[in-house]
């Protein structure tokens, strides 16, 4: 199996989606959300080209989406970059990459 690697904003963005949701729904709730955004980065690093080329964004770009998010990543040499998890009701194309990050 491949290896993953988290950026910084990609961090942020699921320690906000756990907050969010705990507080919507409860713990318990946020755990099963972050788990299967989690299952789902394991399973692109095992298969990096299962995504969905977004070249429009940025050169290199796949996404996957997982529930009500949507998993940005690049392959890299022997593992994935995941930039980005964010709520598919977010303005996508500026706030994958806002400070070019990778």
């Amino acid at each position: 199996m491949k290896r993953y690697r988290l950026s910084t904003l990609a961090e942020c963005d699921l320690e906000e989606i756990w907050v969010y949701v705990a507080r919507d729904r409860g713990v318990d709730s946020a755990n099963r959300v972050i788990d299967d955004i989690m299952d789902r980065v394991v399973l692109l690093a095992s298969h990096p080209k299962a995504g969905r080329r977004r070249h429009e964004i940025s050169a290199g770009l796949r996404s996957f989406p997982v529930r009500n998010h949507i998993i940005y990543y690049r392959p890299e040499q022997g593992h994935i970059l995941i930039a980005r998890v964010l709520h598919g009701s977010r303005d996508q194309a500026s706030a994958v990459e806002p400070q070019g990050e990778g």
